[in-house]
């Protein structure tokens, strides 16, 4: 009652101020007054870390994108010493004394000669024809007969004959049908022979071990690259080979002795002038022939 009373001595257009101040001063605006200010500083608290842990996400994030540019920039150039140090080691040769090759290309068609491209030569195969007796003209004109007999898909880069004779019936640019999932990355060789056994005479064999020798320096290859057909499919071709190991292991021998013994080692762009890297066969007048 004298609250009223003491209220109706103050002018009323002070009233709320009066109780405005006196509610300040309560212990109830005091504990909320506290309780604010401890949100406040929570929240200035909180912004602060945000701030600052946002800028050190930044900062840990430039830090990262630096290192991981010249984490990439260092293995490209490690990878580049190392292609580069695989170039310095590479033995190019070249082989003057190149075989006598009778280029004799058969007529494209889809039995014996696609035309499909080979890949980049990783070998040499040697075959031996199984038909004891015949000539590399005779199974040369085989090869080239398919395209009208249609008897089957078969073919071959060289064949070398009875008396040493080399044809070639198929750039080497191009796929053989000769030795199955080989195909695309190897050159062939057929080889003819006197009788059941497969055994090579003579001049075959100085033959074969010449056309192999010269190939592998025109493809940049060593003697192992030299494998026989039974090593791609397990077939018993060539069949001498095949059956004596070790006469295989004295031809592979052979190759590599008249191959180091028969050229020089030259540089890259020397090598590939010499051989015509680039071109459709081994032999300069086909490119002369335009062929």
């Amino acid at each position: 009652m004298e609250d009223r009373n003491n209220q109706r001595d103050i002018p009323r257009g002070d009233r709320g101020n009066v109780q405005r101040k006196n509610y300040r001063q309560s212990e109830e605006y005091q504990r909320r007054k506290a309780l604010r200010m401890k949100k406040r500083r929570r929240q200035v608290y909180i912004a602060r870390i945000c701030v600052f842990g946002g800028g050190a996400l930044i900062i840990l994030a430039l830090v990262l994108i630096i290192n991981g540019i010249v984490h990439h920039k260092s293995v490209k150039e490690s990878i580049q010493f190392v292609e580069e140090k695989q170039k310095d080691t590479t033995v190019y040769r070249i082989m003057e004394n190149k075989p006598e090759i009778d280029v004799q290309l058969i007529t494209p068609n889809e039995y014996s000669r696609p035309q499909i491209s080979t890949e980049k030569i990783t070998g040499i195969v040697v075959h031996y024809t199984a038909n004891p007796g015949t000539t590399a003209q005779q199974n040369r004109d085989f090869f080239d007969g398919l395209k009208d007999s249609h008897l089957t898909s078969v073919s071959s880069h060289f064949v070398v004959g009875l008396e040493g004779e080399v044809i070639q019936c198929i750039p080497t640019s191009e796929r053989a049908y000769a030795s199955n999932q080989r195909n695309f990355d190897t050159i062939s060789i057929e080889c003819c022979h006197m009788d059941e056994t497969g055994k090579f005479n003579d001049a075959t064999y100085d033959s074969v071990v010449r056309l192999c020798a010269y190939l592998c320096t025109k493809f940049n290859l060593e003697a192992d690259a030299v494998i026989r057909h039974y090593d791609v499919t397990g077939k018993a071709c060539p069949k001498y080979f095949v059956d004596n190991e070790e006469e295989w292991t004295k031809f592979k021998m052979a190759v590599d002795a008249y191959m180091k013994g028969n050229s020089r080692e030259v540089d890259k762009e020397e090598h590939d002038s010499f051989y015509g890297i680039g071109e459709q066969t081994i032999t300069p007048s086909i490119t002369e022939n335009q062929l």
